[in-house]
């Protein structure tokens, strides 16, 4: 006879679930209007809406927040549209902040020559990844590029005399021409035949517009001093590229059409706006977040201070910092996961690993800055013929290198959960099809792994671009003047100037010099994130 088990849960009580679940909602609605309260705040003093009067609001409630509404309230039934009105606005936003990083990093910090010298080995790890892609039974394209990585950088700089005088003779236009504008045609030219299916000719024709473009906007961008034409060339293939594609991919579907009324109801509701304001002569409010505010240095004074030093520093550090913690953190998390031995003597290394990172992930912040103080500052080593004095104070491969061990023990445990997540059967069905482990890692793993990899990435270097403690600690300058020009070159950081604001006395600078620092941090904070949430997204779709 069998015999029938009972699992005991205890009492039910419908009142205490209820209850339960109204304290829940209670507390994350509470959260959220907290939130959203601080925000509201923040943003009312940094653009000063307190100065613009009603007919202001009405007005552009009327010509742009109505029209916003209705074509959400559109949009939601639509699922089609939905999605290319957040693709449209996701390539938008992200080219922009890739354009501003691509400005700052390649015009204003290294500069035509030494851009021009490192172009040719960024070329030719592109052409190895191509070369990848085509023959994947090249098993060596990886090695290639890992040397390339390693070696290139120093036969660069060893060759930045030689050819940084070919790029003197071209100029900065002919230099950002020839790196930028020619490789993207030839992206261009890529994406319409692989990614739209179009022939050959046409794809050409695409890849020959992109030059064409460029030197027929010369004659007007000469009239616009504030545009150069190395800028001209570097914003049309970074910011057009992904506008552009994002544009194609939308009008080849004919159900996504709707979604271009949506930068048409942006652009147009604000011109109107403006056209009607200024028509009726209503009052404007009085931002601190202008255009002088980003492009000007610090000052005494409220009225004339600027963020732009610290702007520039913050996105160098950012670059160097996902740089240094993605190569390292994901390396290390799949050398933990798929290589390290799980036995032995070594297994018994591998799990005293991973519990120190585990422990390293909850250190203060303010830890890690002594840590940078001692490791890249203060200390003097000898080791034989050999002598390493530190990086220097303040400087910003200092500063860079101490918020990347900041952030590296988040990357490794996010990177080692998600490699985990990959189930073993994939692993040993490319086993079976007599691929190595190198393949099975480069073809299986990483790409069903990346998703989660990249959002610990995007938690990490949300932390690093807020941290101040580390930066005062190695000693990160809080009034510079002009943006950090080289890696050994003082650096100053958002917060960190944000910080020295907050202590100034006037209300000027406590409600309005300080909010729109705040409020400049929060959108490249959320601009970042966003983008790579949507990157990541994509690589979650194609991955499943």
């Amino acid at each position: 006879m069998a015999t029938q088990t009972e699992t005991e849960f205890g009492e039910v009580s419908r009142i205490k679930g209820i209850a339960f679940k109204y304290l829940s909602f209670g507390a994350s609605i509470v959260g959220i209007l907290a939130l959203g309260v601080l925000l509201a705040y923040v943003f009312w003093d940094a653009f000063g809406l307190d100065a613009a009067g009603p007919l202001w609001y009405l007005t552009y409630a009327v010509t742009l927040l109505a029209p916003l509404v209705a074509f959400v309230a559109y949009a939601r039934t639509r699922p089609e549209v939905a999605s290319g009105a957040l693709e449209l606005f996701a390539f938008t936003v992200g080219g922009g902040m890739l354009a501003f990083a691509a400005i700052i990093i390649l015009l204003v910090i290294a500069g035509p020559q030494v851009w021009f010298t490192y172009s040719f080995v960024l070329a030719l790890l592109a052409a190895l990844f191509v070369y990848g892609q085509y023959n994947r039974e090249a098993t060596w394209v990886g090695l290639a590029m890992l040397g390339v990585l390693v070696v290139g950088p120093v036969a660069g700089t060893l060759a930045l005399g030689v050819v940084g005088s070919a790029a003197a003779l071209l100029g900065a236009p002919g230099v950002y021409f020839l790196s930028i504008v020619v490789p993207g045609a030839v992206v261009g030219a890529y994406l319409a035949a692989a990614r739209f299916d179009q022939p050959r000719r046409r794809a050409i024709g695409v890849g020959v517009a992109i030059p064409v473009l460029a030197i027929a906007g010369v004659p007007v961008v000469d009239t616009v001093p504030a545009v150069d034409r190395s800028v001209w060339f570097t914003a049309l293939v970074i910011f057009g590229l992904p506008v552009g594609y994002a544009v194609a991919a939308t009008a080849r579907r004919r159900e996504r059409w709707a979604a271009f009324a949506l930068p048409a109801i942006v652009i147009g509701g604000f011109l109107l706006g403006e056209f009607v304001v200024g028509a009726v002569g209503a009052s404007r409010p009085a931002p601190w977040l202008d255009w002088q505010f980003l492009t000007t240095p610090p000052s005494s004074l409220a009225e004339s201070a600027g963020l732009y030093p610290a702007i520039i520093g913050s996105v160098f550090l950012i670059v160097l910092v996902s740089i240094f913690t993605f190569v390292f953190g994901v390396g290390t998390a799949l050398y933990l996961e798929e290589y390290a031995p799980a036995s032995g003597p070594l297994g018994t290394l591998t799990r005293l690993v991973n519990v120190n990172i585990s422990n390293l992930a909850g250190v203060p912040s303010v830890v890690y800055g002594l840590l940078g103080l001692g490791i890249f500052v203060n200390i003097n080593a000898e080791l034989g013929p050999i002598t390493y004095g530190g990086i220097g104070a303040g400087v910003v491969l200092t500063a860079a290198l101490t918020l990347s061990l900041l952030i590296l023990p988040i990357v490794v445990i996010s990177a080692q959960e998600a490699i985990r997540s990959v189930p073993d059967s994939l692993r040993q069905a490319s086993y079976g099809m007599g691929a190595t482990r190198w393949q099975t890692v480069r073809n299986v793993v990483i790409p069903r792994s990346l998703p989660g990899i990249l959002t610990g990435t995007i938690l990490a270097l949300g932390r690093a671009i807020g941290e101040t403690a580390p930066l005062i600690m190695i000693g990160a300058a809080t009034g510079l003047f002009s943006p950090p020009s080289g890696l050994f070159s003082p650096a100053a950081a958002m917060p960190l100037q944000i910080f020295a604001w907050s202590s100034r006395p006037g209300e000027a600078f406590q409600y309005g010099v300080l909010a729109a620092g705040v409020v400049t941090l929060l959108i490249v904070l959320l601009s970042m994130n966003s983008v790579a949430i949507l990157v990541r997204n994509k690589y979650q779709q194609e991955a499943y």
